[in-house]
């Protein structure tokens, strides 16, 4: 194909992405199976996350103490294995041999739990298969960052966006299903079933689905990365201070988490129930509002779209904090949908774009950020909760977020990109 042809090309899927992102993710089989594949990460996790507390402490006995331990490890040991495996895939030029293999410890690990429940299966679960499964995540981000390499940053953005929307929409319909499948059911260790079964179809789209690396794309890709080391990398001033500010814009999300359930069941004076179906709308709004903020990004650049949805939050959380009525909460979820739907999907193309020339160390940042930002909510959770009340900590959240924004805005709002 002559440079003339490979331009046309390059400007047709940019126009694509522009206008129907979702058209242009379905007609490259790379990013089409990568979506379809991240339904699936998302089904797995979807099925066992509301449960993973009631069958860990109440069906196998663990102490509050080890499990709070156990998941703080888990996350660490995840943020560990992403970043190795992403600098390993980037050292390699492909994904999709260790994606068979990251899928395959999903497998085995929900599995595992299922037909053997007891505390050691879950403990080995929980800081081994658990945390190595959960680097597939940052692997698919990297496929379809490779396959969108010849767009621009707002083009690869949009497409981006809409594979975020696929985890999406499996949290907002896994939960409920499986929720009426374990109905009447004395033990909700068949959802590890139903999680591992999730994997299991992963673990066949990558195989089915997604196309081989060529060898000799796969040499180009590898030598294109930067000789410098990897971790300096991430270590660097530059991108050291952007993560702290992500991290900020982000724990917002971990901050709602913390303090919805508590503000709805205290000083709203609702009900769990209400919490389900709050977080059920929120959940189903985020899925459709993300195409919006694609649209969003092309008339403001993709910083400054993070930034104004973090003003959003921010307000979302402030208004959350003096909720006094179940209908308060209920009048909140559009704002919370709109709001929150952009700090879910615009920080995936900003982490990778920290590490231009490298996919998979810059989508594995996907799970430090997270890792980050839970660590801040912890501390902002600790100290509101030590001053003031849950409608304060949450005040507190919202402020911690604009302070990022306002980082993230300083550092880069004009170029619309990290230039690091």
């Amino acid at each position: 194909m002559n440079s003339r042809a490979i331009e046309d090309e390059r400007v047709a899927a940019q126009a694509a992405a522009r206008g129907k992102p979702l058209a242009l993710a379905f007609r490259e089989p790379s990013v089409r199976a990568a979506m379809i594949a991240i339904f699936f990460f998302g089904f797995s996790g979807a099925a066992t996350a509301p449960y993973q507390s009631v069958v860990g402490i109440r069906e196998l006995g663990l102490a509050n103490g080890v499990y709070a331990a156990l998941i703080l490890l888990s996350a660490a040991v995840n943020v560990v294995v992403s970043v190795a495996v992403g600098m390993l895939a980037d050292r390699l030029g492909r994904t999709r041999s260790l994606m068979i293999a990251t899928s395959a410890f999903g497998v085995v690990g929900a599995a595992l739990i299922y037909l053997v429940p007891s505390q050691a299966s879950f403990v080995v679960s929980g800081l081994v298969f658990s945390p190595v499964y959960g680097a597939v995540n940052g692997l698919l981000f990297a496929t379809v960052r490779v396959a969108t390499d010849r767009l621009d940053g707002d083009a690869a953005g949009a497409v981006n966006s809409t594979v975020r929307a696929a985890l999406s929409l499996s949290w907002v319909l896994v939960p409920g299903l499986t929720a009426l499948a374990l109905t009447g059911r004395a033990s909700m260790l068949p959802a590890y079933l139903i999680s591992a079964l999730a994997a299991l179809v992963l673990l066949l789209v990558i195989v089915v689905m997604l196309p081989r690396e060529a060898r000799g794309a796969a040499r180009e890709i590898g030598a294109a990365v930067p000789d410098r080391s990897a971790l300096s990398s991430i270590l660097s001033a530059g991108v050291a201070l952007r993560m702290i500010a992500l991290a900020l814009v982000c724990s917002a999300l971990h901050v709602n988490g913390a303090v919805l359930p508590l503000i709805v069941t205290g000083a709203a004076e609702g009900t769990v129930a209400d919490i389900g179906i709050v977080v059920g709308i929120v959940a189903a709004l985020e899925v459709v509002f993300i195409f919006v903020w694609t649209r969003i990004q092309r008339r403001i650049n993709s910083v400054r779209a993070l930034v104004a949805g973090t003003v959003l939050y921010a307000i979302y959380l402030a208004l959350l904090g003096l909720s006094t009525a179940p209908w308060h909460v209920y009048a909140l979820t559009l704002l919370s949908g709109f709001a929150a739907a952009a700090l879910i999907s615009i920080p995936i193309t900003y982490l990778q774009d920290l590490m231009r020339g490298r996919p998979g160390l810059g989508s594995s940042l996907i799970s430090v950020n997270f890792f980050m930002s839970g660590g801040i909510c912890a501390a902002i959770f600790a100290f509101g909760t030590h001053v003031t009340t849950y409608g304060g900590t949450s005040v507190i959240g919202g402020a911690a977020a604009l302070l990022g924004g306002a980082m993230l805005f300083a550092l880069d709002g004009r170029r619309g990109a990290p230039d690091v």
